[in-house]
């Protein structure tokens, strides 16, 4: 791949799969969480809870990354703190990317997790619960294995949506190549320049094979978590 794809590609390339990844990780147990607040939680707020869930699903992206801009850029209060107290910059950085992509693929997390929690049977948590199993331990010994399949879909669509985000990334970090530029914003480089309808072409085929990569993946694992599960 690295002789079919130009340095400045292979680049944006790593760095997708960089952010992507790293967004999915640091949604997954804010979304296991926030997914069970939602569907098992009853507390005040819970609605505006819901909203600003997801809010990023109905907003404009570029809307996204603005926010994110005025809250997390050098000025912003967050942004601000960050800087001055731990030396964390995310604002024009492919940790911003990062973050950007991550609040975008949230939603999409949580609305996996969330049906997965919903469809688990209450009656075998209560059976833990009754022979004297601590919450906590129930949750990890009947919840998760039972919705782990829900989680697993829920990290590739947080995953996919990370790999094609383009607005909110470009409003909050820019277009850096080498430090922000990613496979969407790549594509939109080339398809402004005279000549560069080959490295868009490149780029697309690169994306749609990571992409139906990674539904390949998740459903395997799905399947092997079922089969664990029936088996037992």
């Amino acid at each position: 791949m690295s002789d079919w794809l130009s340095p400045e590609e292979w680049t944006a390339v790593r760095l997708s799969l960089k952010v992507a990844l790293t967004a999915m990780a640091a949604s997954v147990v804010p979304g296991i969480a926030v997914a069970l607040l939602l569907e098992r939680g009853r507390f005040w707020g819970r609605q505006a809870l819901d909203v600003l869930v997801h809010l990023p699903l109905v907003l404009p992206p570029v809307v996204v990354g603005y926010a994110l801009l005025l809250g997390f850029g050098r000025r912003g209060p967050i942004g601000a703190f960050l800087a001055d107290h731990l030396g964390i910059v995310l604002s024009f950085r492919w940790t911003g990317a990062a973050l950007a992509c991550a609040v975008m693929g949230f939603p999409l997390l949580v609305r996996a997790v969330r049906l997965s929690i919903e469809a688990v049977d209450r009656k075998l948590e209560d059976a833990a619960g009754t022979l004297g199993a601590h919450p906590v331990w129930v949750f990890l010994v009947v919840t998760l294995p039972l919705i782990l399949p829900g989680i697993l879909a829920g990290m590739v669509l947080s995953f996919a949506k990370a790999m094609g985000e383009f607005g909110a990334t470009i409003t909050f970090v820019s277009n850096i190549p080498g430090e922000t530029q990613t496979i969407p914003s790549a594509i939109y480089t080339l398809t402004q320049v005279p000549g560069g309808e080959g490295g868009a072409l490149r780029l697309t085929l690169v994306s749609v094979a990571i992409s139906v990569g990674a539904l390949w993946v998740s459903e395997w694992m799905a399947r092997r978590v079922r089969r664990r599960l029936l088996a037992r």
